[in-house]
This record gives structure tokens, C-alpha cells and sequence, in this order.
């Protein structure tokens, strides 16, 4: 795939979310910024690059105090670590253009002043006084005045569709912190989602930042295809090369820095503080790869690594980034003791597409410490593919058209190519099978875990609530396997059209928190009415009565006060993740239903 190519693609996948999600055709909500700035931000939290999935929160607006006065602030989302000790904020620049456009430095670096006014805002309790507490930013705002004092990590990311030249920027420091700035452009995007070889050239002298080469066991060229050096990097020279190039240097890793109370970054820092020289005996270590290198001699008089061009961490990034963090909180983690195994890969391969594939390669079977989505490595499971059996062989009622169950990433466009073949034959299909009718499995996940009354869960994010209804499905799996037939797969198609129905009604009348009001509203209908509901109703007409969507979103303005009201000042998303917060909701007192409506028994 070419860049621009993946670049229509991109825009072609805004408009369809936005069509999928008006209410009205041709209405111009949700705005296309926003979309982008989900699109990447659900990208960048697969990769391993965010913290949490990330949530999109719009602020547009003026910053007064001291020092800012006049200044514009602004705000595309957000994404907060569960310990929220580590913060990314994200400002959209985007361009619904036939052509990529580029991107002056001054307009990317502008982008990211202005999201770094609002975080001063935050900081300093402008924003929070000034703001009305209704805003979806206000509870972001709010926990980033509280927690200030707490993060270890702030990055502002610019995100954009268009090129840019510079993509790191200096660093800039708010009361005491360091705050990076980063941009994430269609090229950089395009380079994670090909999972290439990243285009950044990081050039590293080892006599510089370790003293002398690197002593190493060398493996000759054999195969042509690449060549091959075994090492030990110390602690420090690994602390100090994420300080210099932070994310740059893990660009080709499935993922960043997550956070180091995760059970196996703990483990690590826990190492590095209270057993350094044991170091090397504990951990895995990290696996780099690079596109030229130079001898030397090392200080034992053996062969060393003098030099490496193109330098990446592939696998270790987690290693890595705990030498910095580790060391920044703990400033008497003595590194000097600490040695990590490294294993270093010089690429030989000539042709270009080769050579992208052996860095993925390398990349992905290397990457074992932490485990990859739970949605990817499920794809097999008898459920799925029962389930994607059932969706290819069952028609709706106008006997044409079929949903889609995406049990695989990508087999709803392999499945349009090898089946319409032509421009004209994907088109007729699509019209049989439109996206609005295809399914992926975390989407699956949010509608039955929040008719199994987990609006908790779901709010957890993609990632992790399809993690608790694999769970789910693990403990009842045979049972459900069991019980999966024509007529369950047209009552879950029938729970996802109500769920999608109300999905889009929120999406048009609540400005914030939809996904949490959503998923809570689901959860408390079928709390009180899940066995009057007539799903095969729903399954004939393929949609609900406007009677139905008018009860539906009386209760799901109350569900949006009962959140508000008992969040006690916390950010509404966070709070819908917590168990006692359903535990609160499902017992407040709601508007009866009216039943006399086609849905209901």
C-alpha cells in the first residue's frame, strides 16, 4: 500500500464512522477531528504507545491568568495511566484534502503550545473556575489540578494527516515537570500501521555515551539476510539513550512505555533498586535491530560494537524506559551495577519490502514480556468462528443482505476484494454488507457485557473488556458454544442494533461520557426488562421504534445526572469503571418504561 492510498483510506474511514453515527444523513456531527483523533488515538494505545485507550475530549477556548492572558487553549483527548501517574494530551490538525499536505513546524509547534495552555490552565485552577462543571473536559481538568504534583510522565502529542518535518520537539517544563512534545503525522502512522522500518535514523556512538565499544560475541554473515552480535548493554547507557530520543528509539516496538506499576515494569524497577547486579540474571533482555554498524576494540582487547546507524529497540522498550523512570523517581538506583543482555541484528536484506518484513517479523515474535491484545490472539476460539459462520450464512429478513462478524483484523475488505473482484462488484456488495452491518470483536464484547449488566467493565475500554468477556466466555464456553445457533445469532444481532440505535442518539444529545452513558443506560433497561424485550422483532424490522428510542433516552438523561452527581467531582470515565459505581446507579430510582410499545412482550 502507497501512502496516499492509506491516506484516502483513513479519510474514507471518517466518513464512514460519521455516517454510521448521524442520526440524520448528511449531518455534520460528530466533527471530522475528533474522528481522526480517535482513529489514532485507538492506534496508538494498540501499539503501546499510550498508557490507557485514549478518550476523546474537545476544548476550544480562551486561557486567562497571569502570564497567559488571551492565550488559546485547546484540547482533541486524552489518555491517563490506571494509576494516573502518567498523561497524554492530543491536539488535531486536520485537513479533508484530495492531497497530503504539509505542515509548517510553526503551525504543529503552535497546535502544541496551545494544548500545553490548556494544561496550564488545569494546572493552575483557571480552567477548573471558570469552566462549567457540565464541559467533558471538566473532570480531565480536575484530576490533572489534583494529580499534578504525582505524574511521572506528560506528553503533548500533535496529531495530523498531514506530513511535517520536525516530529520531536525541545521539551518544555511547567512548574518543575519536563513536558515532551511529539508529533504523530500520516507518515509516521503509516509507517506503525505497515509495521515498516521506521524512517528515523538514530546514529549511536558507544564510545561516547559507554566510555568504549561494547564487548560482543560476533555471528558472520551467512545468509545474506542479516548479521548478527550478542552484548551487554549497561543500565546507565540504556537510561541515558531514552533520554535523549525517548519513543524515537522504540519506534519499531509493538509498544511504548506503559506504566511501571504494571506487574512486570514493577518486577523490573523493583530489580533495579534492590538487586541491580542480579539484573542481567532476571530479565530477558532486549532485542535491537540496525541498519549499519562499526567495530572496535573493547576495553578487554576483544571485538566491541563501536557505532550503530539506524538503531532500534524492537523488543525491550518496557526495559528500557524503566532505566529512565526508575532513576527519575529513585535517584539512588545506582545503574552503574546494572547490566542487560542484548542481542543486535544488522540488516542485510537489499530489497526494501524484504527488509520491512523481517523488522515486523523480528518485532512481533520477540515482543513476549507483556502480552499483545487479547482481541488478536482470541481470533480462533470455536466461539468466533461459530459466530463468523453464522453471520456468512444468515440473511436478514429482505433475504439480501447479511451482517458481518470481523473475526480477523481486515477480513471485511479481504472479504470485499476476493468476492466483488471488480470497482463495480465491491460496490454492489457493500451494498449487501455495509459497514454499518460489520461487527469486530471488542465491539461485540461492549454490546453483550453491557446486556449482561457490566456497563462497568465496558467502560474499562476496548482492550480490556473484551479481555473480561473472553473471561466470561472461557467459564461458559461450552454452554455457549452450545447454544449458538440461528436463532441466538439473530437475538445478539438484535441487542446490537438496540445498542447501536442508542449509541447514536447519545453520540447527537450528550456532548461527553457517551460510550459510559450508553453502556450504563443498556445495563440498567435489561436490569428491569430484559425478559419482556422482543428481540425478534427487533431482528425483523433491523431496527427500534421511535417510541422506544424517546423511553430509551429519558433514561439515559437520568443515567447521565446519577453519574454526574455521584462521581463527586471525578472524571465520569474514570468513575464508570469502578464496580461500586454500577453498584450505585442500578439501584437508583428511574421513569418507568412505557411497555405498549413494538419492542416489548
Amino acid at each position: 500500500m502507497e501512502l496516499l492510498e492509506f491516506y484516502n483510506d483513513i479519510n474514507l474511514e471518517i466518513k464512514e464512522r460519521i455516517a454510521s453515527r448521524s442520526i440524520v444523513p448528511g449531518d455534520s456531527y460528530p466533527f471530522e477531528d475528533l474522528i481522526f483523533t480517535e482513529i489514532l488515538g485507538q492506534h496508538m494505545f494498540e501499539c503501546g504507545m499510550t498508557h490507557d485507550e485514549p478518550e476523546v475530549s474537545n476544548f476550544d477556548g480562551r486561557v486567562s491568568k497571569s502570564g497567559l492572558s488571551g492565550k488559546r487553549g485547546k484540547l482533541s483527548g486524552y489518555s491517563i495511566s490506571d494509576e494516573i501517574d502518567q498523561i497524554d494530551l492530543f491536539v488535531s490538525i486536520y485537513n479533508d484534502s484530495e492531497d497530503i499536505l504539509s505542515i509548517p513546524d510553526s503551525d504543529t509547534f503552535k497546535a502544541a503550545e496551545q494544548c500545553l495552555a490548556f494544561l496550564q490552565g488545569s494546572v493552575d485552577g483557571t480552567l477548573a473556575s471558570a469552566m462549567d462543571h457540565s464541559h467533558e473536559s471538566y473532570g480531565l481538568v480536575n484530576t490533572i489540578q489534583e494529580s499534578y504534583d504525582e505524574l511521572e510522565q506528560i506528553r503533548i502529542y500533535v496529531l495530523t494527516n498531514g506530513k511535517v518535518k520536525t516530529r520531536v520537539f525541545k521539551p518544555k517544563v511547567l512548574n518543575g515537570k519536563t513536558i515532551k512534545l511529539e508529533v504523530m503525522d500520516i507518515q509516521r502512522l503509516f509507517n506503525h500501521m505497515q509495521e515498516g522500518k521506521p524512517r528515523d535514523e538514530l546514529e549511536v556512538n558507544f564510545t561516547d555515551v559507554a566510555g568504549a565499544p561494547l564487548p560482543c560475541i560476533w555471528v558472520p554473515d551467512e545468509m545474506g539476510e542479516y548479521e548478527y552480535a550478542m552484548t551487554a548493554f549497561p543500565g546507565e547507557t540504556l537510561r541515558f539513550l531514552y533520554e535523549k530520543y525517548g519513543a524515537r528509539i522504540l519506534e519499531a516496538n509493538v509498544r511504548s512505555f506503559l506504566s511501571q506499576t504494571g506487574k512486570v515494569n514493577k518486577g523490573i524497577a523493583t530489580t533495579l533498586r534492590e538487586q541491580p547486579e542480579r539484573f542481567m540474571a532476571y530479565n530477558n533482555g532486549i532485542v535491537i535491530v540496525a541498519d549499519e554498524m562499526r567495530m572496535g576494540n573493547a576495553e578487554n582487547g576483544g571485538p566491541g560494537i563501536a557505532w550503530l546507524k539506524g538503531m532500534q529497540i524492537v523488543n525491550g522498550g518496557q526495559t528500557t524506559a524503566s532505566m529512565f523512570f526508575t532513576k527519575k523517581k529513585f535517584p539512588s538506583t545506582d545503574l552503574t551495577r546494572v547490566k542487560v543482555p542484548a542481542k543486535i541484528i544488522i540488516l542485510r536484506e537489499t530489497d526494501s519490502a524484504k527488509e520491512e518484513a523481517l523488522i515486523s517479523d523480528i518485532a512481533r515474535f520477540a515482543n513476549s514480556q507483556n502480552k499483545v491484545n487479547e482481541s488478536d490472539l482470541s481470533a480462533n476460539r470455536p466461539f468466533h468462528i461459530e459466530l463468523e459462520k453464522l453471520a456468512l450464512s444468515t440473511f436478514c429478513p429482505d433475504g439480501v443482505s447479511r451482517w458481518f462478524y470481523e473475526r480477523t483484523a481486515g477480513s471485511y475488505k479481504v472479504m470485499l476484494e476476493r468476492e466483488g473482484k471488480t470497482p463495480a462488484g465491491i460496490k454492489n456488495l457493500k451494498i449487501q454488507i455495509p459497514t454499518s452491518r460489520k461487527i469486530i470483536k471488542t465491539e461485540l464484547a461492549r454490546y453483550l457485557l453491557a446486556w449482561d449488566q457490566r456497563p462497568d467493565s465496558v467502560s474499562q475500554g476496548g482492550q480490556k473488556n473484551f479481555a473480561a468477556f473472553m473471561a466470561m466466555l472461557d467459564q461458559n464456553s461450552e454452554s455457549m458454544l452450545k447454544e449458538l445457533n440461528s436463532k441466538k445469532f439473530k437475538e445478539i444481532i438484535a441487542k446490537v442494533i438496540l445498542y447501536r440505535a442508542l449509541e447514536k442518539a447519545v453520540r447527537k444529545q450528550f456532548t461527553a461520557f457517551q460510550a459510559n452513558i450508553t453502556a450504563y443506560t443498556i445495563a440498567s433497561i435489561v436490569k428491569l426488562l430484559e425478559d419482556k424485550l422482543n428481540f425478534e422483532a427487533i431482528w425483523k424490522q433491523q431496527t427500534i421504534s421511535d417510541q422506544l428510542m424517546r423511553q430509551l433516552l429519558l433514561r439515559a438523561e437520568e443515567v447521565s445526572q446519577y453519574l454526574n452527581t455521584t462521581s463527586n467531582g471525578r472524571m465520569i470515565s474514570e468513575w464508570a469503571k469502578k464496580t461500586e459505581c454500577w453498584d450505585v446507579i442500578k439501584d437508583k430510582k428511574f421513569t418507568s418504561l412505557d411497555l405498549d410499545t413494538p419492542e416489548f412482550y
